[in-house]
């Protein structure tokens, strides 16, 4: 599927749940991308038949001085080059509720850090997570 826009995205990832298809999500910056996200997106791939990953836009991304290091673009075609990501889209929102809200995959894939202690957690993980699991998915 390579980079798409967000509404074709949702389009697609409704044909492939019409179909009974498992569809997952990974969101989150993938700058410097490294083994890390790697292992994380193949993960993520062998738990569902298809893998769309939602890359922050640049505005939102918020690790630092002059970052991200790799425009949007660049990170999204990176990462659709991955032979385990099906799919990529550029999320305009500040956070994974937006895109979890429209595109709907059956599962969404995080990292280690929904798994800190909730007062060290960044607060929109946690919103997410609740989001995530007050939708079902």
């Amino acid at each position: 599927m390579g980079v798409m826009a967000f509404e074709q995205a949702a389009e697609q990832i409704g044909r492939l749940k019409e179909a009974g298809m498992v569809v997952g999500l990974c969101h989150g910056c993938f700058d410097i991308l490294h083994f890390g996200h790697l292992r994380h997106l193949a993960s993520a791939a062998s738990m569902c038949d298809a893998l769309i990953v939602s890359a922050t836009a640049d505005r939102y991304v918020n690790k630092g001085p002059e970052r991200p290091i790799f425009h949007e673009k660049y990170r999204a075609e990176m990462l659709a080059g991955l032979a385990c990501v099906d799919g990529v889209v550029i999320s305009d929102f500040p956070s994974a509720i937006e895109v979890l809200d429209s595109l709907r995959p059956n599962k969404f894939f995080k990292g280690q850090e929904y798994h800190l202690p909730n007062n060290a957690a960044n607060p929109n993980f946690l919103k997410e997570k609740e989001y995530a699991a007050s939708v079902g998915i």
